[in-house]
């Protein structure tokens, strides 16, 4: 009965909460197909060239709508690939004024050359990844860098923002890639100590408090940083568990409150570092 009554509480806080509120967030799973066929901005599928590779990047790419020249996020997706949910919240970002990029990792991976989109199911776009090395990864996403250099309505700024698997390499990433001005992770695990000693852009971190397997992580690192003089700042969200920006509906009401926070100072980080 406790449950039940947990659950209706939830939904009641959900369905009243206003159209405002829910629009300054990323969509949960459920509602990707719905934000990216009714969103207004401007999307386009782009290949780009990695070097000693003969497939290129497929890669989506969203404007802002602005008139001036934006800074440029990449966005590395979970362990789940280049889902739908991943290109709203590309288009999300977006809609905050940036130029966002989201590369389909494992480009070339699937059957006849595909990525995401062609394998049979989930299982075997997780499998695809888990193969994926971190090197290979920094390798495609500097792929996108370089590319995202070259966009005439970009200044020249970048940062990277990843989520679970994703969330992994984008603090990997800041750890190779001095060109990020900035990086977050959303509930992905920590570097090793060796590449810790190698960042040099700030990092954000949010993860859900009920993620132990990650968030067991989290203290080392900032022990490390901290004693290195570098820039990390993270923050639990209570009872929030691990993917929590996409799976919104979960944990009776806890996804969607670390979801509303976490994307709020995820955006006065990037501000700020931008």
């Amino acid at each position: 009965m406790k449950s039940i009554i947990k659950k209706i509480l939830y939904w009641i806080v959900a369905l009243t909460s206003s159209a405002a509120a829910q629009d300054a967030i990323p969509p949960a799973e459920s509602g990707a197909e719905h934000a990216l066929n009714t969103s207004p901005r401007h999307g386009e599928w782009v290949d780009i060239p990695v070097e000693g590779d003969s497939i290129p990047l497929r890669t989506w790419v969203v404007y802002p709508e602005r008139s001036d020249k934006a800074p440029v996020i990449i966005v590395i997706h979970e362990i789940y690939g280049l889902s739908d949910w991943i290109r709203s919240v590309t288009d999300q970002l977006a809609k905050e004024g940036y130029i966002a990029i989201a590369p389909d990792f494992i480009s070339g991976m699937g059957p006849n050359g595909g990525g995401t989109a062609s394998m049979p199911d989930r299982d075997a776009v997780v499998g695809a990844i888990r193969g994926l090395s971190a090197e290979e990864t920094y390798k495609r996403a500097n792929a996108a860098l370089t590319y995202a250099a070259t966009i005439p309505s970009a200044n020249g700024t970048f940062a990277s923002v990843g989520f679970c698997w994703g969330g992994t390499r984008s603090f990997g990433y800041a750890c190779a890639q001095p060109k990020l001005s900035a990086a977050v992770v959303y509930y992905g695990t920590s570097p090793s100590s060796e590449d810790l000693s190698k960042l040099t852009v700030p990092v954000l971190g949010l993860y859900g408090a009920d993620d132990a397997r990650v968030v067991s992580t989290v203290a080392p690192a900032d022990a490390e940083l901290k004693k290195l003089g570098k820039s990390y700042e993270y923050e639990l969200f209570k009872g929030a568990g691990h993917g929590f920006l996409r799976q919104q509906d979960a944990r009776d009401g806890a996804n969607l409150a670390a979801a509303k926070q976490a994307w709020k100072r995820m955006l006065g980080f990037l501000q700020k570092h931008f």
